[in-house]
């Protein structure tokens, strides 16, 4: 880190952001209220509250918003006829699956290997942090040169949409010239990145069923119709033999020409075991990036310990579908669900549903605030130049934002490089880019204060 006040100031504060981490991580914020109390959620939303008001932030205010859950929002004013910049995290984190698979608990943030591990510590409560730690150092240093609007949203990861619909209802409350959206990450731990776009996506479940009830499968398998085959087949129907995603009317052939990503990098980023193929064709970059993919994300049938000797009537799947940019995710779902209808054998009487769906996203890279991030970050990051990446995943509210505010300029940063292993077991944060990135973060109000 090269020595400039700013990045003093945030070396200095690590401590600190390190003991406020930990009080994040500690609250359950999963914001599905039949896994975890919705207490935990509350509470969070009081954290960040506190901390906004601690910061001098008016208006401080919990939101309620339509989906049952609680967005945090705070107006820091800055001198008279200044830019207005809002700043995006969430507080809302994943359930952390497989508890005996974290190493230490999932959240109790511990140190270990040079990281920060815990459920959300990257993903995004870090991201919160990383916004307190940009503004004390511009505090210390000459003051927050501009406007400030605050925002952490509380159901990001659900995809329920609340903060959404609450943005729309109140278009004036997040309206800004530019908007950082603390919730993407770097290529890899030291590149410092951009994301550029945004993959949409739509969550559809789907029900088979195919008789009254389930039968001795010695007495009637053979003929009687199986749902959980059937549903297999229906699933498996949505991917060509190399894992290439097959939607009837979704084209699967588009192509990337930003950052590469070298396919032997990405074995190790995604943990892939040896002697396993990666799926699909074209770059790495192309398939996770530039084109359609889905996910079986969960299935519902009897689990293997218990199982009888049984025909199953019924079985059901919840199905990801991730949209690229160039593709409007309400057709994608058309095609998506009529998809699964069209593929359903054995004349199965087959169900669909969608429980949630966000459009991609497309930045405009040649932006002002892109070059006052680019500087920020060269200065953050000696020797290194700002990257231009994709990402997979979807951030909804960046098209809603979008829409209302048409003029304004969004940008994507954020702790969840590789290495974070996000929506995964022991996930971490590196304060090593907590701190750069901050640095970065508050580099860039400065210097877009002053273009």
């Amino acid at each position: 880190m090269s020595s400039n006040p700013v990045a003093e100031t945030v070396a200095s504060l690590m401590p600190r952001a390190r003991a406020e981490l930990t009080e994040l991580v500690a609250f359950k914020s999963v914001a599905d209220f039949d896994q975890f109390p919705k207490s935990e959620s509350e509470a969070a939303a009081r954290w960040v509250a506190d901390a906004l008001t601690a910061e001098g932030f008016q208006d401080v205010a919990l939101l309620d918003t339509p989906d049952g859950t609680q967005s945090v929002y705070g107006y820091l004013p800055g001198p008279a006829g200044a830019k207005t910049v809002l700043l995006y995290a969430h507080y809302d984190v994943q359930p952390p699956l497989d508890e005996a698979g974290w190493t230490t608990p999932p959240f109790e943030l511990t140190e270990r290997d040079g990281r920060w591990y815990g459920r959300g510590a990257a993903d995004c409560k870090g991201g919160v942090i990383m916004h307190l730690l940009a503004l004390r150092a511009l505090k210390a240093n000459g003051g927050v040169p501009v406007h400030v609007k605050f925002i952490a949203e509380g159901s990001e990861e659900q995809g329920t949409g609340g903060l959404e619909r609450y943005a729309e209802e109140h278009p004036e409350l997040l309206e800004a010239d530019t908007i950082v959206i603390g919730d993407a990450g770097n290529f890899r731990v030291g590149l410092p990145t951009v994301t550029a776009t945004l993959r949409g996506m739509t969550m559809m479940r789907v029900q088979v069923d195919t008789l009254e009830g389930n039968l001795h499968s010695g007495q009637f398998g053979g003929a009687a119709p199986d749902a959980l085959s059937a549903l297999i087949r229906v699933l498996d129907s949505m991917r060509a033999k190399d894992g290439t995603t097959t939607i009837d009317g979704l084209t699967p052939d588009a192509s990337w020409d930003g950052l590469r990503y070298d396919e032997e990098q990405f074995r190790k980023d995604a943990k892939v075991l040896d002697g396993v193929e990666l799926i699909g064709d074209g770059t790495v970059a192309d398939r996770i990036w530039a084109r359609p993919a889905v996910t079986v994300l969960g299935i519902d049938c009897p689990p293997v310990v218990g199982a009888t000797p049984s025909v199953q009537a019924s079985a059901r799947a919840l199905v990801s579908l991730r949209v690229p940019p160039g593709i409007d995710t309400d057709e994608a779902t058309k095609l998506l669900q009529a998809h699964l209808e069209t593929h359903t054998p054995w004349g199965a009487r087959v169900n669909t549903e969608r429980i949630g769906q966000g459009q991609p996203f497309s930045a405009d890279t040649t932006s002002p605030a892109y070059a006052a991030m680019a500087d920020a970050m060269a200065v953050a990051y000696p020797g290194q130049e700002m990257q231009y990446a994709g990402q997979g995943g979807s951030i909804p509210l960046c098209n809603t934002l979008a829409a209302l505010y048409p003029h304004a300029e969004i940008l994507l940063i954020g702790l969840s490089e590789p290495e974070a292993q996000i929506h995964a077991v022991n996930e971490s944060v590196s304060p090593q880019e907590l701190e750069r990135l901050s640095v970065a973060e508050a580099l860039f109000l400065r210097n877009y204060a002053a273009g």
